[in-house]
């Protein structure tokens, strides 16, 4: 039996649990930077693993090796009479769920069947966050509830990771006015993903609006910005090192819109200067008030150079824009 997971959490705790079999984590935060449909799985690792490197997360000698040993257990599938996958309802998994069902809806299953378990609740858990929250005892509990994957399953995950990947994000937005349903935490988890782009209102995507709010709130220490960005969230899906990121392009930009306290460069905790991380006081700049207020515009004070999905946002002014009133994507006036 093989376990495939959304993360290392999941995966200690199916260890812990001595349920039968191989456990692998899949180790890609892919609302994050660049991904295409086209490449192969060689360009894919080899594209994922140079922007994790150039955000400071891992080395890229680090990165590559985990993919490759990743597809190398995942290619031999059907050494394995199951293969379970666990997810929960988030978009940081439901994209690597859409990843992986597409992969597989390419292969010849054979004889392997191919199960699925995905919540996004827990009996008594009302602030239900994912399966590394649980016990031991409670992940053998849902061990039984797993199902197999159906045509259905298999067909809306294709569609996604296509739209996903796709350079046009308006066809996340054709999937979802039809029936994703047969992956019930799909629609919410994509919804989320848009909500990245550039405001119409003020050029941020939500995480750094979350960012600025938390900050004018005087949540000032990056552990407290965290939290307040975290309880923001309906379903959170954003590690603490992709926020201190947000927060670091907010900080760096030629024109910032936060600023530490004391001056200096806002300092991540990979810098070298772990101790004084935490101890780091934010504040709004000018041109930060304006931005949390609607007067001022992210985009057009800094331009753009950001990848979300297939989409790669650039220049003076951002293709594509979040109506977060209609909600819906806007394209930049021809």
């Amino acid at each position: 039996m093989l376990h495939i997971t959304g993360g290392d959490a999941a995966a200690d705790l199916i260890h812990k649990a001595s349920l039968p079999g191989e456990v692998l984590p899949w180790r890609d935060v892919l609302h994050e930077g660049p991904v295409s449909r086209h490449a192969s799985s060689a360009e894919f690792n080899e594209i994922r693993s140079r922007y994790i490197a150039a955000q400071g997360w891992d080395t890229y000698e680090n990165v590559l090796a985990g993919f490759r040993v990743r597809d190398a257990v995942l290619a031999r599938f059907q050494e394995h009479d199951e293969v379970v996958l666990w997810f929960e309802h988030c978009l940081y998994d439901q994209l690597q769920l859409i990843q992986i069902l597409d992969w597989f809806a390419q292969q010849e299953l054979a004889a392997t069947q191919l199960t699925l378990i995905c919540i996004g609740s827990f009996p008594n858990m009302p602030h239900f966050k994912g399966l590394g929250e649980l016990s031991t005892e409670q992940i053998v509990g849902l061990f039984p509830r797993r199902q197999g994957v159906t045509s259905a399953e298999f067909r809306v995950a294709q569609h996604a990771w296509r739209a996903f990947c796709s350079p046009d994000p308006s066809e996340i937005e054709v999937l979802l006015a039809l029936d994703t349903s047969a992956l019930r935490f799909l629609y919410n988890a994509l919804l989320r993903h848009l909500q990245q782009f550039p405001s119409v209102r003020d050029g941020l995507g939500r995480t750094e609006q979350q960012i600025l709010k938390a900050v004018a709130a005087g949540k000032q220490r990056p552990p407290d910005i965290f939290k307040m960005d975290q309880a923001a969230e309906e379903h959170p899906f954003m590690g603490d090192a992709i926020v201190w990121s947000y927060i670091k392009g907010l900080a760096s930009a030629s024109k910032p819109l936060v600023r530490r306290v004391g001056g200096g460069p806002f300092i991540l905790p990979q810098d070298g200067k772990r101790g004084l991380f935490s101890k780091q006081i934010l504040a709004l700049t000018k041109a930060g008030s304006e931005a949390y207020s609607g007067r001022a515009d992210w985009v057009h004070l800094n331009g753009i150079d950001r990848w979300l999905g297939g989409v790669h946002l650039q220049g003076a002014e951002a293709a594509w824009r979040w109506d977060p009133v209609h909600k819906r994507l806007r394209p930049r006036p021809k």
